[in-house]
């Protein structure tokens, strides 16, 4: 390596190294709020995943609550620019960390509201074995206080807010938020779209119960648009068509199971960014047989 080349990769090295860190920074937007329809809305940017709110006539429900307090402070901020209404509900749409995480910093007039899975999920062991940070006693107020199974209503003055169950598949306690005359459905992290679907497994969630939870909600719900915690809203044609990509990938892996190749084996006919989704069906096709 002569002294100029040297000298340039040196240079390039220092230059790369110093902004990584700038430009990790710059990743984390500040909390806006975007209308999806009427006085339905989007929390974009923050810490943590998308989620959502309705202003009704006499309070205001939020859809999953970030990770930090940050967050939750731009979130309350942003709220406050668009009415005065008291933040009154919080639905948490499943128990990922970083969509619920943000519940501990708002104040404790808010009511928690989740999946009764979903609940029980807040305690599990974290993805390494430690134990739930929600095993605090100081955390109690900021756990969900009002739960469900199947589905329920919650009234904001008039305007009725669905809250639907379809079964194990992200997660054991994965919910819908709906609203019905506008044909909006908030889904949490059951479908991911620019990245492989993330099956949390550890937790007992299931791939083939996550096709067979997302077909349910289709037939269940006349819902429009999609808004989901990971990708742009979507529409039913995107989500049939991430059913059918699902279901292809079982196939194929029980194909393979059905010719005697190893895990290992059928991950090499997958891209590589799916080898823990293609796990997990290998997973679940072996314990079934």
């Amino acid at each position: 390596m002569n002294k100029t080349f040297r000298h340039v990769f040196t240079q390039l090295f220092l230059v790369l190294f110093i902004s990584l860190p700038f430009a990790q920074a710059q990743d984390i937007l500040p909390v806006k709020i975007k209308v999806i329809s009427g006085e339905i809305y989007e929390i974009l940017g923050g810490r943590g995943a998308r989620g959502g709110a309705y202003i009704g006539s006499n309070g205001v429900l939020l859809i999953d609550s970030k990770m930090d307090k940050k967050s939750v402070d731009e979130t309350i901020v942003e709220i406050k620019k668009l009415t005065d209404k008291p933040i009154k509900y919080l639905m948490n749409t499943h128990s990922d960390l970083d969509h619920i995480d943000g519940n501990q910093y708002f104040p404790e007039t808010v009511t928690f509201i989740a999946h009764e899975n979903c609940r029980k999920e807040f305690f599990h062991s974290k993805r390494d074995g430690t134990p739930s940070d929600w095993n605090k006693p100081a955390l109690m107020p900021f756990l969900p206080a009002i739960t469900f199974f199947d589905r329920m209503d919650l009234y904001l003055g008039s305007k009725k807010i669905e809250f639907w169950y379809f079964g194990v598949g992200h997660t054991t306690g994965d919910a819908v938020v709906y609203f019905r005359e506008e044909k909006i459905a908030f889904i949490g992290d059951q479908v991911f779209l620019e990245r492989p679907q993330l099956i949390h497994s550890y937790k007992g969630g299931h791939s083939f119960g996550h096709v067979r939870a997302l077909k349910k909600m289709l037939e269940t719900l006349d819902a429009e648009k999609f808004c989901s915690g990971h990708s742009e809203i979507s529409d039913r044609e995107t989500i049939k068509k991430h059913i059918a990509e699902m279901e292809d990938r079982q196939q194929k892996v029980k194909s393979f199971i059905g010719r005697n190749k190893t895990l290992e084996e059928i991950r090499a006919d997958f891209p590589k960014n799916e080898a823990v989704l293609i796990e997990t069906i290998y997973n679940e096709i072996k314990r079934s047989n």
